[in-house]
């Protein structure tokens, strides 16, 4: 029931790609930075707070008895308030998008009112975005057959692949024993050292990468900060000769360093993905984005695991040994994508070409 709970979660879930799409309509090309990390950063406020309301609204019964009795309804159902909690905000969420305004105008009017229309929307327009509308519909060119869109989604799978395996390692990591390499914390140190990931990319997001994109654009600050990633990712596995108050500052910094570049890569892909088509293909550009890296990300947690697995059975190996071998497969896959932002796979958007 958990499991079928959970796919139906997943195959319902079609917001991220109509938000992303969204944020880049409602925004001046100058802000589309700015938009897409807003984005990012309410995705990354929800895996903070979701997590720990459900926590504290579990057991209602067992940790508020002044409040909920053990013979009512949610303590002979344990888990119902924060499932009911979730379903209300869902529920107000989706009444609020009743007053959310359109993007993609389609307006029916006589050739008279033409002009007022145009003359009412002109200056929402972006000359580039008017060039691309015009020329959509004079041809509806397939998404597949639009480079630009479909080597940028590559591009995006490849890296969303590599975060999630990082993510699925890294708690693995972390919590095994030093003896298989590993740095013998506990789950609340993991927990700590997650959480003061989390608000940095929050920090991270609003304050320093719209600038960090306006000065490298989306494309350059992406092959910097994979080239950035590969060096931490082996330094790693040396952090097992660290302990104390020196580890847990290593590792902080690290897990920072590490996610904030991540972040910098995924959010420069977004940017690529809706400047490669026009406005009226842009929802489904994103759906089909989300497609792709839904199942690089179903397979990547798996395919950590196994590796994991795996190496912490090779301890006395000549190559690699140990977790060195999970790391270093990591950044296989880092250089993968790298080597995947470079020409003549990567086709920029025309916008990018000229400048």
């Amino acid at each position: 029931m958990a499991i079928a709970t959970r796919f139906l979660l997943g195959a319902l879930n079609g917001l991220l790609g109509p938000m992303k799409a969204y944020a880049i309509e409602v925004c001046r090309p100058e802000h589309e930075p700015l938009a897409l990390s807003l984005v990012s950063t309410a995705w990354g406020i929800g895996l903070i707070i979701g997590p720990a309301l459900g926590g504290y609204l579990a057991l209602p019964a067992e940790k508020y008895p002044n409040i909920f009795s053990p013979d009512s309804l949610f303590g002979r159902f344990p888990y119902f308030l924060p499932c009911l909690c979730t379903s209300v905000f869902a529920a107000i969420v989706l009444i609020s998008c009743i007053w959310m305004p359109e993007t993609l105008h389609k307006h029916k009017v006589s050739d008279d009112g033409n002009q007022s229309v145009e003359a009412l929307e002109a200056h929402l327009i972006d000359p580039k975005e008017e060039v691309g509308q015009s020329n959509s519909s004079n041809t509806k060119k397939s998404l597949f057959k639009n480079w630009p869109l479909m080597s940028s989604i590559i591009v995006y799978c490849v890296f969303s692949f590599h975060d999630m395996a990082y993510t699925e390692v890294f708690s693995l990591w972390a919590e095994s024993d030093r003896k298989y390499g590993g740095l013998s914390l506990s789950s609340e140190d993991v927990g700590q050292t997650l959480a003061i990931t989390g608000a940095s990319l929050l920090v991270y997001q609003l304050f320093m990468y719209p600038s960090i994109i306006k000065v490298l654009g989306p494309i350059k600050s992406s092959q910097i900060a994979a080239v950035l990633c590969i060096p931490i990712l082996f330094a790693y596995p040396y952090m097992t000769y660290l302990s104390g108050p020196g580890l847990s500052i290593v590792l902080n910094i690290a897990s920072v360093i590490k996610n904030n570049l991540g972040v910098t890569i995924i959010t420069g892909t977004f940017i690529l993905q809706n400047n490669a088509v026009p406005q009226n293909q842009r929802g489904a550009a994103n759906g089909l984005a989300m497609t792709g890296m839904s199942f690089f990300k179903a397979i990547a947690p798996a395919g950590a695991g196994i590796v994991f697995s795996w190496a912490q059975k090779r301890q006395h190996a000549f190559f690699f040994p140990g977790d060195q071998m999970v790391f270093f497969l990591l950044n296989i896959i880092e250089l993968l994508g790298l080597v995947l932002t470079f020409r003549p796979f990567l086709a920029v958007p025309e916008q990018y070409e000229r400048n």
